[in-house]
């Protein structure tokens, strides 16, 4: 199992980022997929999580608005499209999936959200 996250980088308040992540090792489109963050010194937040299918889509209330999660099972991706960022958006994106009680993530990718 292997989750691959891309698109992350410097960005100044109010601009735009998409991040992407690729799994590979495990049946794709079986599984509701997850973005989570944590910055320094915080608790990891669960950012958006969406379904299998991709008919089902879900945000933290910090992100509801701004930021749309998305996928593509037959190229095994899904994404994150974060409009209008914020300083305090500033975090270590991982993708995510769980199965059986067992998590998997890939290794993140930085975020940085300042002027």
């Amino acid at each position: 199992v292997q989750l691959v996250e891309s698109g992350g980088g410097l960005v100044q308040p109010g601009g735009s980022l998409r991040l992407s992540c690729t799994g590979s090792g495990f049946p794709f489109s079986m599984y509701d997929m997850n973005w989570y963050r944590q910055a320094p010194g915080e608790e990891r937040e669960l950012v958006a999580t969406i379904s299998s299918t991709g008919g089902s889509t879900s945000y933290a209330d910090s992100v509801r608005g701004r930021f749309t999660i998305s996928r593509d099972n037959a190229k095994k991706v899904v994404f994150l499209q974060m409009n209008t960022l914020r300083s305090e958006d500033t975090a270590i994106y991982y993708c995510h999936f769980e199965v059986y009680g067992t998590d998997y993530r890939g290794q993140g990718t930085q975020v940085t959200v300042s002027s």
